[in-house]
């Protein structure tokens, strides 16, 4: 009768971890991908989709604050992947920058570079506001708190010599501050986002845009003091009324992965990415750059470098 009774409880602790296996097998992948109103978000849906059609493991999109936020959720173990700028990531996985003084573990790696973000200051088309050092004693959305847009804002200010003391800094998210600059609460917004950003697209619509450039010895320094940072370009016509060229300082988004997500699965996302390139590229209305992101400072995921070894792309486990 015990010899009964102890197979039986064999059997129902074999048919639990069976179940358990299978509930993990079946685990929703946690896609972080900052607020409502930037590419980041767009992406994460469209691709999200995409992987939903190919009877792989449900993506599930999570909004955030920004890059900051999406790395301290993604290195605690609440996201599974996250789309953050690549100097944020690189700050995050060394523990220097933002994220000196923090407790972040480096314990994710990249997927893929995805496309060049633009810093974008916006203020409004009559706002009599020409250059960045015309700021000074304005009232300036920086971005949201923990955001890359954050980052790149005061990085910006401080190399045309501007700080909290000369410019009125507000943290407000994109669909926050569009309202707010086309009421006139604030006169301008910072917004690093791939160009042809929706929310800019709104604006320029409504009330009428102005973008101002980011260049000269300012642009120098930023490029000489943070690598991540590459010459960038809004093209004419990116914008309702944007008749020139607006030259600007750019930085690559880039898709991570946790190191918990295992070489398949990961390879599986990577494949779902590559093969709805034409889909995402149509659906967010700007060039994809895929490839692999092993020149930024963290590790390329084994799942990606297996994808891109089995597809003729150069990808090192460590970065370049």
């Amino acid at each position: 009768m015990k010899k009964k009774k102890r197979i039986a409880l064999a059997l129902a602790a074999a048919l639990m971890m069976v179940l358990l296996l299978a509930a993990c097998s079946d685990k929703t992948i946690r896609l972080g991908v900052a607020g409502i109103g930037g590419v980041y978000q767009v992406f994460g849906e469209d691709y999200a989709a995409l992987q939903a059609q190919n009877g792989g493991r449900k993506l599930e999109v999570r909004e955030t604050a920004g890059s900051a936020a999406s790395l301290r959720l993604l290195s605690s173990g609440y996201l599974q992947m996250a789309v953050v700028q690549a100097d944020m990531a690189q700050d995050a996985y060394n523990q220097t920058g933002a994220f000196a003084e923090s407790e972040v573990e480096n314990n994710f790696s990249t997927v893929a570079v995805l496309y060049q973000e633009e810093c974008h200051i916006v203020v409004r088309a009559d706002s009599g506001i020409n250059t960045v050092e015309e700021l000074q004693g304005k009232t300036v959305s920086i971005g949201e708190e923990e955001s890359g847009t954050e980052q790149n804002a005061k990085q910006i200010l401080a190399a045309y010599g501007l700080d909290e003391k000369l410019v009125k800094e507000v943290n407000l998210n994109y669909t926050d501050a569009a309202k707010q600059l086309q009421s006139g609460e604030i006169d301008a917004l910072f917004c690093t986002s791939g160009v042809k950003t929706e929310m800019i697209e709104e604006l320029a619509n409504s009330c009428g845009i102005a973008l101002l450039p980011v260049d000269g010895s300012a642009a120098a320094r930023l490029l000489a003091a943070y690598p991540a940072y590459s010459q960038g370009v809004i093209p004419a016509g990116s914008y309702n009324g944007q008749d020139q060229d607006v030259p600007t300082i750019g930085v690559k988004a880039v898709l991570l992965a946790s190191d918990e997500l295992s070489e398949n699965t990961v390879k599986a996302l990577t494949k779902t990415l590559y093969d709805g390139v034409d889909t995402l590229q149509a659906e967010l209305g700007l060039p994809l750059e895929l490839g692999p992101a092993d020149k930024i400072g963290v590790p390329v995921h084994a799942g990606a470098a297996a994808y891109y070894q089995e597809n003729g792309m150069a990808a090192g486990e460590d970065a370049a």
